[in-house]
Order: structure tokens, then sequence, then C-alpha cells
């Protein structure tokens, strides 16, 4: 489909929504009218109220014709000077795509790369091209493949994708505020009919009288009436839309493959579901791991410190590479499935092009690490940049002694409520050679389904929770000795580095802990020997 037969779908599209917007005030207006000649005056006042109130709504969307514009300022601005090769790159291909360069690179903290463009007039007239590109990504993706992503990118901007998305953009924006619209002024009347009830019901308790359940059923049903059309017309613009996108994402990437390669762009399209899933468990699990304990990775790691992960897990991602998605991540996704895009891209003719260079993609960074840093300094909010800085064995460590303590905290509680004492492992350990085990742990937290066991099933429900507390509590005793140590591991969870000679004690020293018949004197003899 070519850009004119876009543009001129997209118009019509934005246009259905104003004309929707006349139809429903022509039927308001209708009704209006049919009042006056047949209704008594008294219904016809109410119907005129009515209308006039829906109609608000209506022409709100129709005419607040502002749009949201991109956040130009997103990332960090960097000039031909600072990245020249990066800068050379996309030009050339640009130029191999048929289309103008962007005028501003900027660097994000994103799993991701996107080209957007100041449109003018409704995507008639071009304007500020920008393409934003995500440092962690070019962390896990060769030169080659970075070739072939940035190439897709050029050839949105060779479709016209990006100045014509401002008609779709506003109409979708409309559609969303005219519902906006509707819904809050239906939210209104049921919370001003809730606070009626609710103050008449205070006035019958004040009295002695009973108090009557409050009820809202049917309040703001004409409004929500009618968010239901406009969210109807809405989900066909969307569908009508992103299936218009999704065809632009499939001649992307044959531009990209005609530029950068076909086994280029097939396996960049491969690499990028993997780095998703791995950019969301290192900022879970690592990136962000100290937060609570009021620390931050050294500058630079804290979106850099991702080629760690990748690098150790190598096995991990090359499975995720073979399972690629084969459904869109929803019906209004604006990407075809990867599984169908790469497939499509396979079946091309060989073009020879397997042994492209195969050099990290940050590579193409006149300084990485200082890129990094600054990405960090755009990206991060002022409380997170005030963090501490450590390095990663260190934040490891505390952050994991940290979260361990506090994981402990309702043992301890636990333990000094059925003792009267401090709440200490000393404590616990008499306790648990008293048979008080089990008392101890009926006052932790616990599921639903654990509440409701009885007996020997609420023993089984309980033991688990013992064990997981009371080996909190050791690790933090045998770490404020200096006796243990929390030791980073890239490539699986962190784990407690026990004195040399007792790695496998603890685990069996911990059941005898907690078992039936409890059997406290392998933890206090390692406790004792280390």
């Amino acid at each position: 489909m070519g850009a004119s037969v876009r543009a001129l779908r997209a118009l019509l599209l934005l246009a259905g929504f104003y004309l929707l917007g006349l139809a429903m005030l022509a039927v308001l207006a209708g009704v209006d009218w049919a009042a006056a000649l047949w209704a008594p005056s008294s219904l016809a006042v109410k119907l005129y109220v009515v209308s006039a109130l829906l109609a608000v709504p209506i022409v709100r969307g129709m005419f607040m014709l502002r749009t949201p514009k991109d956040d130009a300022a997103h990332g960090v601005l960097v000039t031909d000077a600072q990245e020249p090769r990066l800068w050379q790159e996309v030009r050339e291909l640009a130029a191999q795509v048929g289309t103008r360069a962007p005028d501003e690179i900027r660097l994000t903290a994103d799993m991701n790369a996107s080209v957007g463009e100041e449109a003018r007039f409704l995507g008639l007239l071009g304007g500020t091209r920008r393409l934003h590109l995500g440092l962690p990504l070019m962390s896990g993706l060769s030169e080659a493949q970075l070739r072939a992503v940035l190439a897709h990118e050029m050839g949105h901007y060779g479709n016209a994708d990006t100045r014509l998305s401002a008609i779709t953009v506003r109409g979708r924006v409309q559609v969303a505020r005219t519902i906006a619209h509707f819904e809050e002024r239906a939210g209104g009347k049921v919370a001003k009919e809730r606070a009626r009830q609710e103050r008449r019901n205070e006035k019958k308790l004040a009295k002695g009288k009973k108090a009557k359940e409050v009820d809202t059923t049917g309040v703001g049903l004409t409004y929500r009436s009618m968010a239901k059309v406009y969210k109807a017309y809405g989900h066909f613009y969307l569908r009508a839309t992103l299936a218009g996108s999704r065809r632009q994402e499939l001649a992307a990437d044959l531009a990209a493959a005609r530029i950068a390669g076909r086994d280029a762009t097939a396996s960049a399209l491969r690499e990028i579901p993997a780095l998703d899933s791995a950019h969301d468990f290192y900022m879970n699990a690592y990136a962000t791991l100290g937060v609570g304990a009021g620390l931050l990775p050294p500058p630079g790691e804290v979106f850099g410190g991702i080629r760690h992960l990748l690098a150790a897990r190598a096995g991990e991602l090359a499975e995720l590479r073979r399972e690629l998605p084969t459904e869109p991540a929803s019906p209004y996704d604006s990407h075809p499935p990867i599984a169908e895009r790469v497939a499509r891209l396979e079946a091309l003719p060989d073009d020879g092009r397997a042994s492209e260079p195969a050099g990290p993609a940050l590579g193409l960074l006149a300084d990485p690490g200082t890129a990094l840093v600054a990405v960090e300094q755009a990206s991060l909010t002022p409380e997170a940049l005030r963090l501490r800085r450590v390095d990663w064995p260190e934040l490891v460590h505390v952050s994991m002694t940290a979260y361990f303590a506090q994981e402990a905290e309702p043992l301890r509680r636990a333990t000094a409520e059925v003792t009267n004492g401090d709440g200490s492992l000393d404590a616990l350990l008499n306790a648990l050679d008293l048979g008080a085990g089990w008392e101890i742990a009926d006052r932790l937290p616990k599921s639903d389904q654990a509440g409701a066991a009885k007996g020997r099933a609420a023993r089984e429900f309980a033991r688990p929770v013992l064990r997981r507390g009371l080996a909190r509590m050791v690790a933090g005793e045998l770490i404020d000795r200096g006796a243990a140590r929390w030791e980073l591991s890239w490539s699986e969870s962190a784990s407690l580095r026990m004195p040399p000679g007792h790695e496998d004690d603890l685990p069996a020293a911990l059941d005898a802990a907690v078992a039936d018949h409890p059997d406290t004197a392998p933890l206090r003899q390692l406790l004792a020997t280390v």
C-alpha cells in the first residue's frame, strides 16, 4: 500500500471519528425535538438537560485538537563530532534506503531502537527526525545485527511511516479522550450517589435504624453507554490502523535484509525477544538489587552491567532464540509475531552475506563507558542518583545480607513473643529443643490454605516457613562473625559462601532442627566451629 493510499485511509478513519460525533449530536437533537413535540413539559426539560450533559464530552473530544508530542529530550543527544562512526553508519544506511537521515541521534536506557518525526499539518509535511538507540540493545547485538536494526528503522523513514503516523495518532488520541470524558462523568455520578447514600445511612445509624447497603447500580448508565459506542469505534480504529502498522514492519524488514543482509536481519530479530527477557531479569535481579539497601552499581553499570549477564548465560539465551513468539503480544500489537517475521526473512534467497563482521555493536561508540554514564545521568531519578555506588561483589553481599535480615524479622518477633526474650538465634534454638518451634511457626505469616490446615497438614505447611526463617537467622549470624559472605554470580543466583570444609553442612543441620523431633546439635556445632 503506497504512502498516498495509507494517508487517505488514515484521514478517512480520522474523519470517521468526527462523523460519529456529529451523528451522536444529531441523535441527541432528534430526541430533544421529539420530546418538544410529544413529551410532557417536565419530561422534556429533563431530556434537554441530559442531552446537554451528554453533548459536552462529545464536543470536547471533537475540538480539543492538541495531541501529545514525543518527549524530544528523551535520552542523550550525541553529535557527529562525539560519535562519528555511529553517525556515518546511520547516514550510509539512510542513503541506501533512499531517505533523509535523522536530524538527531539520542542514546537511551531502553532495550529498543525507534525512530520518530515531528511531522506538521497531520503528516503532510515532514519535520525533525530523531533516532532513539538503546545502549542495552547495543550491548547485546553484533555490529552486523545493529546495522540490520538501523536499516529497519531507516526503512520506516523511507516508507513515510513516521510522517503519516501523525494522522493515526491524532485519531487514537481523540477517541481515547472522548471515552475518558464519558467515563469521568460516569465516575463522578457514581461517587456523588455513593456519598449521598452514605450520608443517608449515617443519619439512620444516628437514629438507631438499620443502614441499607450502598447500591450505585445503574448510576451513570447513559455516560457509560456513550463510552461503549466510542470504545467500539476505537477498537475498529485500532485494528484498522495496526494492520497497516504490521505491514509497515514487514516492509521495513525487507529493506533491512536488502541492505544489511538476510542472515544479519533474521538473527537480529531472533535476538530481540531473548534480549528483552534478559534485560527485564537483569534490571530486577541485578541493577536494582541494592536499592533497598541504598546502593547502586558503579557508574555506567546500571544499564551497562547487562553485558556480564549476557556473557555468562549464553546457553539460556540460545534457547530463547529458538523459542520465538508465534502470536502477537495482544490483538492491538503494532508488530507481527517475531516467528512470522523471521520465517519470512529466512525464506528469502541466500545473499551470500552470512560472514558479515561480528564485532560488538558498542564498538561503534567512541567511548561506551562514557556513553553509559551519560545515559544513567539522564535516565535515573534524582533520588536514584544520590544512592551510594559500590562494586558488584559488595553490592550483592550488602544487599543480600539486608534482605535476609528483613526476611528473618517475623521469626525473630514470633520467637520473642513465645519465649518472652530477645528473639535471638540462641533463644530460637532453645525453643526448638523444648518443642516450642511449632508454636512459634504458628505466629508466622501464612497463606489461607496453610491457615485452614489442621494437625499434620498444618505442620507440613509450617515446616518450610520455619526452616526458611531459621536459615536466614543463621546466615545473619555467620555473616556478622565474618565467617560467611554472599558471592556474586552472573550465571545463577547469588550464593552464601560458607567457611572451607562446611559448605555442605548447613542444609542437613537446618533439616534436623525443624524435624518432628527437633535436634539442634548439628546446627550448634556448626556455629561453634566456624
